[in-house]
């Protein structure tokens, strides 16, 4: 049977409850949601990293992309990716800095699966996302 390992890079705190920043089981990758805070850093609580859309998309999408690293995914291997917005007025900004992103990553075709939906976060985040990928 495949072992389940969590991920958690240097670049992220210890989550604040039970549960793992990354899980990988075989060629199974689990990104959980990441937000748009700075790396860690000593002695600081997790700081967005700025009041705009953009500024907290371009974090996030830094945050799952080291979690993907660092259980040997890229971007190629993701299957699902899943948008969670504070805000459906954000809809088109997000999909234009996510399609900007995703060309500048130079992304092999077909792209991900993709599922937005509207949430609450806590005071000040704007957006969360999660991601699926599979190796091999």
């Amino acid at each position: 049977m495949t072992e389940k390992t969590a991920l958690t890079p240097t670049t992220h705190t210890v989550p604040p409850a039970k549960f793992s920043h990354g899980v990988r089981k075989g060629n199974i990758l689990q990104v959980a949601g990441q937000v748009g805070f700075l790396p860690a850093e000593e002695g600081r609580a997790p700081t967005p990293a700025g009041p705009s859309l953009r500024e907290q998309t371009l974090q996030t999408f830094a945050n799952v992309k080291s979690i993907l690293e660092e259980g040997g995914a890229t971007w190629d291997d993701v299957m699902m990716i899943r948008v969670y917005l504070t805000d459906t007025d954000h809809f088109a900004e997000m999909n234009a800095l996510y399609n900007t992103y995703f060309e500048e990553q130079g992304l092999s075709q077909p792209p991900a699966a993709r599922t937005t939906v509207y949430v609450g976060l806590p005071p000040g985040l704007l957006i969360e996302i999660d991601a699926l990928a599979v190796l091999g």
